[in-house]
């Protein structure tokens, strides 16, 4: 089985991993971890927009470890891993990664942003449900 664990630097996207570990079998699965990063923009004077190379640069930097962490954690664990990094809206970028490669499943958390920030900023998951070629499990960490 072919899994794309999508991953951002938060505990939804720690949650994913950890439930990836126990729920695979890691002789029979091939992992693919893919951290996305969105472009930095910021807005000039007289409304030019500028493109932020020095805090893209950063982000990739961050994005390196965090994906260099997973896969240790994946590897201890038994699994045959590989990285990407990708730029671009992590919406479309996990779709097209997914059905690229081709993934069977793709494995990713869930913010679980409601109201406002939901509306502001979009469903990364919600999307990834709707298109992408194969199927998705959204991990949620409990209320307590």
């Amino acid at each position: 089985m072919k899994v794309l664990l999508a991953i951002d630097d938060s505990k939804f996207s720690e949650a994913a991993t950890h439930a990836l570990i126990a729920q695979a079998k890691p002789k029979e699965t091939e992992v693919r971890v893919l951290h996305v990063i969105e472009p930095v923009v910021i807005a000039g004077e007289g409304g030019f927009l500028i493109d932020s190379e020095a805090m893209t640069q950063e982000l990739r930097k961050k994005g390196e470890v965090l994906l260099t962490q997973t896969a240790q954690a994946l590897r201890t664990a038994g699994f045959q891993v590989a990285t990407a990094m990708e730029e671009g809206n992590p919406k479309s970028v996990i779709v097209d990664f997914a059905a690229k490669w081709p993934a069977d499943l793709v494995i990713m958390g869930s913010h679980g942003r409601k109201g406002l920030d939901r509306f502001l900023l979009g469903s990364v998951s919600e999307t990834v449900v709707r298109y992408a070629p194969c199927s998705v499990q959204i991990v949620r960490i409990p209320k307590r």
